[in-house]
């Protein structure tokens, strides 16, 4: 654990976790997420930005090999973030990958509450399929609730029959019946996020949904034939069980999945991009697994 690593711990439990147990409101939370992003969310130098067709952000750092895609989902809790809050870390994953990534700007709740995130998947992946991507020229990744859209997106196209070729999960959000262990186990230990207002977000997200929907938590899709998963999580989060479960879940339909768990790193570390080097290590190892699990889909 680096000493950054333990200065932003005690920054978030301090400021951030204390500010997200007492923000009013989803509309409030919005606006703290995209200050925020402003100030801790850093960018990588030559970042491109291009804002394409059907709410499409193309982005990337560096040189990508043609023909391969990122589909990458934001997270933000359903109520906050977008493309522009997260293109630092987007462009980097995608620098690593040497793939461009591509980020829907989906609706948020209470505004779109579900299904219009599950929705606007669907059809970035479908404008993704009318660009002349092959399915297994695509990679699904995402952020907390951007990680549990890719692997609902995932559930749909393993029950299609055309996966992509792999998908990277980062603190994923699978299951909003809130069944976990680790919300109560990590209660105090979690540095970010405050687990006492995790049931009013569900609310406000689901509507009138089932929270087992697969849709919606994939905790309880199928995966037919699922390609390469990476999921990584930390130890101390109140979501931890959320990562770990998938895990095994994908690992019952016959899944390799590589999973990382850190033992002290923040919900979602990778974000921090540029100011602890766990996140820099983290999505090194994550594009590699995307450039691996291509070369193996083209053989």
């Amino acid at each position: 654990m680096s000493r950054r690593l333990t200065a932003l711990t005690l920054l978030l439990r301090c400021a951030v976790k204390r500010r997200l147990a007492r923000v009013p409101g989803p509309e409030a939370a919005e606006r703290d997420f995209a200050r925020n992003a402003r100030l801790f969310l850093r960018q990588p130098p030559h970042l491109r930005q291009v804002r394409g067709g059907g709410g499409l952000h193309w982005i990337s750092a560096g040189p990508c090999v043609p023909g391969r895609a990122l589909l990458y989902f934001h997270g933000g809790g359903y109520v906050a973030g977008s493309p522009d809050s997260h293109r630092g870390l987007i462009a980097r994953l995608s620098r690593y990958a040497a793939t461009e990534a591509c980020a829907p700007d989906y609706p948020l709740a209470p505004h779109a509450p579900f299904p219009a995130g599950f929705e606007a998947a669907l059809a970035a992946w479908a404008q993704l399929r009318r660009l002349g991507y092959r399915p297994r020229a695509i990679a699904l990744a995402g952020d907390s609730a951007g990680g549990g859209l890719a692997l609902a997106l995932l559930a749909r196209l393993c029950a299609e029959g055309t996966p992509p070729a792999c998908v990277v999960a980062f603190s994923p959000w699978t299951d909003l019946a809130m069944t976990g262990d680790s919300l109560r186990r990590n209660r105090r230990r979690d540095p970010f996020l405050p687990v006492e207002r995790i049931g009013e977000l569900v609310a406000t997200v689901r509507g009138n949904a089932d929270p087992r929907d697969p849709r919606l938590s994939p905790l309880y899709a199928e995966f037919p034939g699922p390609p390469p998963v990476m999921l990584c999580h930390g130890e101390t989060e109140i979501l931890a069980d959320d990562a770990s479960r998938m895990a095994d879940r994908l690992r019952g339909f016959g899944g390799r999945v590589l999973q990382e768990v850190h033992p002290a790193a923040p919900h979602a570390w990778p974000v921090f991009d540029g100011w602890i080097p766990e996140a820099r290590a983290t999505l090194k190892r994550a594009g590699r697994f995307v450039q691996e699990s291509f070369s193996d889909t083209s053989r």
